[in-house]
């Protein structure tokens, strides 16, 4: 779900690599799953809210299908990053690092997923599309998902990942974009090993720079732990819960930014989005503590 140090490649993605990468378009996975309680009461708990205990028919938050439909690689299978090894389902990126990038989800009116579905997600590889940036090459594999339950389509999703080189030695990173000031509402969060362990452990994520410093600092090069992308948009549109009693989205769109570390506290600021004339759609942004843009969304209510 985030950076990656496996499999490095010395040499260029060149138009051959490219082809037998862009082979993987149009391949596709069907899971199943059901949607239980456990997991339910666990994020909840992670997010520390006082929900109501889940019982069948309960309503499943948005962002919250992210708790099903796990990849459960063998132990074999597994790289020294503690992702799962190249191949499979997502092309064999020969650049190292991977991150998830953003995303666009609709959900279907009158049909969320709840407590006790019985649930299918089919995926589908999009497009695989390479671009050579500031810092190196870049490659970017969209994914479509679409889950059903019994009752039809619940919801669709599209899945930006980004692969991008190794870190040069003193490679300098990308200029920041200072944050906006100027939310409507906002929460601060500190983040601490625990709540990372604790999220990566719900959606079954082994990758270390989540909770192995050694690894994160030393490996990877980075200052802390780093906190998951999908997990910042949830906090995002639970800020929203918190602050729209009785929100339900209908879309919600993101896109990370910068990395958030668990070395100091991090800020959720959400607002109107201007130009909004019926109160339905919202800007909602992350931001670190130097006041960095770390993650930009919008979400549109039902």
């Amino acid at each position: 779900m985030s950076n990656s140090t496996q499999e490095q490649s010395p040499g260029a993605i060149d138009a051959g690599t490219l082809a037998k990468l862009q082979a993987w378009q149009g391949r596709s996975e069907t899971l199943a799953d059901d949607v239980t309680a456990a997991p339910v009461r666990a994020l909840s708990a992670t997010l520390d809210r006082d929900d109501a205990l889940p019982t069948a028919g309960t309503r499943l938050p948005e962002l919250w299908h992210w708790l099903y439909f796990l990849p459960h690689h063998r132990q074999s299978e597994i790289g020294e990053d503690g992702h799962a090894k190249r191949g499979g389902f997502l092309p064999p990126v020969p650049l190292p690092r991977r991150m998830w990038a953003g995303g666009r989800l609709a959900w279907e009116p009158g049909n969320p997923l709840r407590v006790g579905d019985r649930a299918e997600r089919t995926s589908t590889i999009a497009s695989v599309t390479h671009k050579a940036g500031r810092t190196g090459e870049l490659m970017f594999v969209l994914v479509r998902h679409e889950v059903r339950n019994e009752r039809g389509l619940a919801l669709t999703e599209e899945h930006d990942i980004v692969y991008r080189a190794a870190a040069a030695p003193g490679e300098k990173a990308p200029s920041p974009t200072p944050a906006p000031k100027d939310a409507a509402f906002s929460r601060e969060i500190v983040p601490d090993d625990v709540l990372l362990f604790r999220y990566s452990a719900l959606t079954f994520n082994g990758h270390r720079i989540h909770y192995d410093r050694r690894y994160v600092t030393q490996v990877e090069g980075y200052p802390g732990l780093i906190v998951h992308g999908p997990l910042i948009a949830t906090l995002l549109v639970d800020l929203l819960r918190r602050n729209v009693p009785g929100a339900q989205l209908a879309r919600f769109e993101f896109r990370a930014v910068r990395p958030t570390f668990d070395i100091a506290p991090f800020r959720m600021h959400g607002k109107p989005a201007e130009g909004s004339t019926d109160g339905k759609a919202f800007s909602l942004w992350g931001e670190d503590a130097d006041g960095w843009l770390t993650m930009q969304a919008t979400a549109v209510l039902a």
